[in-house]
């Protein structure tokens, strides 16, 4: 069991919620009629418990680690963004408690089918149809998600800049993927100062839409035949066409390029809806954001492999780095020479690496 009763004791706003979720009194809850099950976290530290009651009804508490400040300002964004997500009709689960003491939250549970699993499998043409259904979710949490959003409910940065870029995308993927875990030697001087011309280029784009920043096929659930979004509480504001690459280049899915290129028109097609945008911008916008998101990719499922001991993420390096060489392909990423030798040489050590 994973709470113990002096943990529900000290979790009392989300105790009472479960109870009256489950038809409860307080005098009642905790209840042995009310079965725990903990579930899997992916790359996050967070602990996932899921309360199942006698009819079935289902409920989810999520709780940072023990003393992780980090983990309690994380669930604070959670809580207010999913609020405020809510109320402006995406579909993010329901909050029914929170305990801002401790970071604890009580949430709808919507099951365990995600797009991923779904579709991983699937004919193109069954992937076309859920994607369409997924950008239009997409883009209204882009528009409408920005409408009134309160910056400081970020518990990480509250908008997706330069700095950002460098540090925890480029930056991480040379500290992480490159040094710790292929350990290459490389001119750094020169792939740090096409890594900073990649970010000028990138940070140039718009950047008052809402953005999930971890956009992809295992953080979209599919609940009664419903999208759901889930993992947002890293949402800042940001450029429209990072959500969109890191929907379609997901290495989870490994989308065909005839897939993305439909996906793309649909997105699109739909934003035109809310808002006029040049189309030319937003093809040069996407590449440069594309690359970013490739680039943290990498650096994420480097240290999350090799540092959090997940190994699951280390199947998705290859196919990731094939993505990221495909990108800088393009013509229009003549400039980052330095970056496509380097990606492919991080390919090179990966088909020798037993993890890859």
């Amino acid at each position: 069991m994973i709470f113990a009763n002096k943990t529900w004791v000290d979790m009392e706003r989300c105790h009472i919620a479960a109870g009256k979720f489950f038809g409860l009194p307080p005098e009642q809850w905790p209840s042995d009629t009310v079965c725990r099950q903990q579930i899997s976290a992916d790359g996050s530290q967070r602990i996932f418990v899921r309360l199942i009651g006698p009819d079935n009804r289902r409920l989810l508490f999520i709780q940072p680690p023990d003393g992780d400040e980090s983990g309690l300002l994380e669930a604070r964004s959670a809580c207010y963004i999913g609020n405020h997500l809510h109320a402006r009709g995406i579909p993010v689960p329901a909050i029914y408690g929170f305990d801002p003491d401790s970071g604890r939250l009580c949430v709808e549970d919507l099951g365990d089918d995600r797009l991923h699993t779904l579709l991983v499998d699937a004919s193109e043409q069954e992937q076309l149809q859920w994607y369409k259904k997924v950008i239009e979710v997409l883009v209204r949490m882009q528009i409408r998600g920005a409408d009134g959003f309160s910056l400081s409910w970020c518990w990480d940065t509250p908008r997706y800049d330069r700095r950002l870029m460098l540090e925890r995308e480029s930056g991480y993927f040379l500290r992480a993927l490159c040094l710790d875990f292929f350990a290459l030697s490389f001119d750094r001087q020169t792939i740090e100062q096409e890594c900073c011309l990649l970010a000028d280029r990138a940070s140039r784009a718009p950047a008052d839409f809402f953005l999930h920043r971890d956009f992809q096929s295992r953080n979209i659930m599919i609940t009664d035949n419903t999208v759901r979004i889930i993992d947002y509480q890293g949402g800042r504001l940001g450029p429209l066409a990072y959500d969109l690459a890191s929907l379609l280049i997901d290495p989870y899915m490994g989308l065909s390029a005839n897939v993305q290129a439909e996906v793309k028109e649909q997105y699109f097609a739909t934003l035109r809806k809310f808002v006029c945008y040049d189309r030319d911008q937003f093809e040069r916008e996407y590449l440069v954001l594309a690359l970013q998101r490739s680039l943290q990719i990498l650096g994420a499922f480097a240290f999350l492999s090799k540092q959090r001991g997940k190994v699951f993420f280390a199947r998705y390096i290859e196919p990731a780095l094939h993505t990221l060489g495909d990108l800088l392909a393009k013509p229009a990423a003549a400039d980052y020479g330095g970056l496509r030798e380097l990606a492919r040489l991080c390919l090179l050590h990966c088909r020798s690496y037993e993890n890859c």
